[in-house]
């Protein structure tokens, strides 16, 4: 288990492939949109945000680390865009 300090979140990361018209598959790295994942971890100083939220961040923000070989990326609350919640 990973637990962040501050105001940094921990986001695992959603990869989607999109396919072309031609059968060919793009990795979600080499189209131009903002990255997309869900919060599993957040710091004692983190406000508007919990964990379970999917957020859209930029696609440059936060670093990546691999705890038990999962891709996970650590990142200021600051370098998120947006917030997704579902209407209940």
């Amino acid at each position: 288990m990973v637990l962040v300090i501050g105001t940094r979140i921990l986001v695992k990361s959603k990869e989607e492939l999109e396919k072309t018209a031609g059968g060919l598959f793009i990795p979600d790295g080499a189209q131009e949109k903002p990255a997309e994942g869900e919060i599993i971890s957040i710091g004692e100083k983190v406000g508007g945000l919990k964990v379970g939220d999917h957020v859209f961040y930029g696609k440059y923000s936060g670093t990546e680390i691999k705890p038990e070989k999962e891709e996970l990326l650590v990142m200021d609350q600051l370098d998120i865009l947006a917030i997704v919640r579902k209407d209940d």
